[in-house]
């Protein structure tokens, strides 16, 4: 059964949810900025069936998120790297991370956690005006 289009809606939101529109394609992206760039990769991460990991990277790959790139000749394998169309969803992935850090938080205190690299110390997504910066 095929989802209704959401393109009449001509809102930026409803654009963008139209490629990332459910729970796999989030998480997919994810361990794409995890460092998880190989098929059997993202299924040994998520347990995903493999019919539906390929049809969510196939959509990301379709609309620019992703790319293919070779990384073995015979047979020919791939893996899938964000591009710049990708990574620009950075700070909407750490949104939802922050968003799940507060009103989600898994039981487990050792849960995968956010860092930011240069600091060191755990990072969460911040919204301010990109003019005055409020």
């Amino acid at each position: 059964m095929s989802r209704k289009s959401l393109a009449h809606l001509e809102c930026a939101v409803a654009n963008t949810v139209e490629v990332i529109n459910d729970a796999w394609t989030v998480l997919i992206l994810r361990d794409a900025f995890l460092g998880i760039s190989r098929f059997d990769q993202f299924v040994a991460s998520l347990d995903i069936a493999r019919n539906t990991l390929t049809d969510r990277l196939e959509r990301l790959v379709g609309s620019g998120i992703l790319e293919m790139v070779p990384y073995q000749e015979a047979p020919v394998r791939y893996e899938y790297r964000l591009t710049g169309k990708g990574k620009d969803l950075f700070d909407t992935l750490m949104t939802l991370w922050s968003y799940g850090e507060r009103w989600y938080e898994p039981a487990d205190p050792n849960h995968q956690r956010v860092y930011h690299l240069d600091c060191g110390n755990e990072a969460e997504a911040v919204a301010h005006c990109s003019h005055c910066g409020e």
